[in-house]
């Protein structure tokens, strides 16, 4: 239950029926705020102090961005909600560490970056930016909403090489449900929401909506995807994994981890050194399996 959900129900409900227009904003407003801005840990904060950052604005949002490297063989990064890029700080060095560039940034209202909310378009919009600054991107690492972000910038005009999704978002209907479950705003309220991306958010860009979802014709993507997601996640089901495994058919592995969580997933050794061989050598080749205590098991 969010604060105030039980003042804000009564008032998205009935605004919904008597003033369409200010329920669609109010909702998306309340939807697109992350949940608090977490601060740096020291394990991250060597790397992202010898980071070369940068700014640059998205829809009148300063946004910081951080890469490493010489350039060459650019590696993405992306964050998920309520969190910041120094979160993967173990894929960036050990990407370093291979001769690749990692590249990352914090979005708007996360991080070290300004406003007080972001979304998915927004995210589009910054990866774009960085494609166009960096080039074609030999991988992209995304985390949780990241996840989802990366597939719709993807079919959006970026290029990558590969794709690891850790802990992944693959239906956008997912968010909906748990903004619906934790307000207790019905099915109208989500209408106008939609009416309000589409027309204002969003204007020229008929459907929009209906291309949030990760899992939507993912497979026209075609490029290797290597997939990690702890089967005691409490944030995101394991059925988004499976989801998102599903849609991209052949191209996809699924390794489910045990005992790692939502976050942990992101520093456990096995998972990164798994991860940093797939964008390195590409192999997708072995079926999903399951691992005990984020070990792989192999056979």
């Amino acid at each position: 239950m969010y604060p105030m959900a039980p003042l804000v129900r009564t008032v998205l409900n009935t605004a919904a029926r008597v003033a369409p227009g200010p329920a669609g904003r109010l909702a998306f407003h309340l939807f697109v705020r992350p949940l608090g801005r977490p601060r740096p840990r020291p394990e991250e904060q060597a790397l992202f102090a010898a980071a070369r950052t940068g700014r640059l604005h998205v829809r009148g949002k300063e946004v910081v961005t951080y890469a490493w490297g010489d350039g060459r063989r650019p590696v993405l990064l992306v964050h998920g909600w309520s969190s910041r890029a120094s979160r993967l700080t173990a894929f960036a060095e050990g990407l370093l560490d291979r001769g690749y560039s990692p590249v990352a940034f914090d979005a708007p209202g996360h991080g070290e970056s300004s406003g007080r909310a972001s979304n998915i378009i927004e995210y589009r919009e910054i990866i774009r930016e960085l494609h166009g600054r960096h080039g074609d991107f030999d991988a992209v690492v995304a985390h949780s909403f990241g996840v989802l972000a990366t597939h719709f910038a993807l079919r959006g005009g970026v290029h990558a090489g590969r794709l690891v999704g850790v802990g992944g978002v693959g239906s956008f209907s997912m968010l909906l449900a748990s903004f619906q479950g934790g307000f207790g705003v019905g099915e109208s309220v989500v209408r106008r929401m939609r009416e309000h991306v589409e027309r204002r958010v969003a204007p020229g860009e008929p459907g929009i909506w209906e291309r949030f979802d990760a899992d939507r014709s993912a497979a026209e993507l075609d490029l290797p995807v290597l997939l990690f997601h702890d089967e005691g996640d409490d944030m995101v089901p394991l059925a988004q994994a499976r989801r998102l495994a599903h849609a991209h058919g052949d191209r996809a592995r699924l390794v489910v981890t045990r005992g790692l969580g939502h976050r942990r997933i992101l520093t456990d050794p096995g998972v990164v050194a798994e991860a940093l061989d797939f964008v390195t050598e590409g192999s997708v080749a072995e079926p999903a399996v399951t691992v005990p205590d984020g070990r792989r098991v192999t056979g």
